[in-house]
């Protein structure tokens, strides 16, 4: 049985979130669900089922940032790989610190984005 692989994506630009949405599924991967900010995604992350292994985490957004929102879901499921996305830089030492699994600056190529959700999963401990 081929598990399919979810994708868990927190960002509040509407076409970011088309853009992800797009090249996830034309990857094989599935979209677990779409937050629109630090709150929300906590929220959903609780109410999966099955919590999807790899999350792609923006830094700015409403209500509490990617930041913040990465502490919470680490504290429910620490074996979660968080993808941090941002074109701040500033936030790349503190993103890593708390254990995101990556950072990767904007702007970037698809091909760097699908090979570090490759990574993700091949680094996810169940």
């Amino acid at each position: 049985m081929i598990k399919i692989k979810k994708v868990f994506v927190v960002d509040d630009e509407p076409s970011l979130q088309f853009f992800y949405e797009k090249i996830l599924n034309f990857n094989g991967f599935e979209i677990a669900g779409i937050a629109n900010n630090g709150n929300e995604a906590i929220s959903m992350f609780k109410s999966f089922l099955d919590k999807p292994k790899v999350i792609i985490m923006d830094y700015r957004m409403p209500e509490k940032n990617g930041i913040e929102a990465s502490k919470e879901i680490l504290q429910i499921d620490g074996n979660t790989k968080i993808i941090f996305i941002s074109a701040d830089n500033s936030v790349k030492e503190e993103a890593l610190s708390i254990g995101a699994f990556c950072f990767q600056d904007k702007p970037f190529t698809i091909k760097q984005l699908i090979d570090q959700i490759n990574k993700a999963f091949n680094n996810y401990i169940a």
